[in-house]
């Protein structure tokens, strides 16, 4: 694949940065090196790769999943302008 000056133009455009005439070129040139550098990328075999999410391996960090605050409803709706059964009421917005 390759990006021609028409099209950085038009990326140019619709990314909202303005780009000098003589800058085209030389963006072009750059523009088809990382696209043919992501071509060689894409013919590299990885079916024997597993999928990480870090260079070094870790583990995810746990922690136990236990109530810390709560058990007063009463008190958590006592300033709500309307509530019921410990519940916020609140009017309906959509119909």
């Amino acid at each position: 694949m390759s990006v021609d000056s028409a099209t950085i133009v038009r990326v140019a455009h619709l990314a909202r940065i303005a780009v000098a005439p003589e800058e085209v070129a030389r963006l072009e040139a750059e523009f088809n090196s990382m696209l043919g550098f992501v071509e060689q990328l894409s013919g590299l075999d990885v079916s024997d790769v597993e999928p990480m999410t870090s260079v070094r391996p870790m583990q995810m960090k746990m922690r136990e999943d236990v109530v810390t605050d709560g058990g007063y409803p009463a008190r958590i709706v006592a300033n709500a302008p309307a509530s019921e059964d410990d519940f916020f009421v609140v009017p309906k917005v959509v119909e």
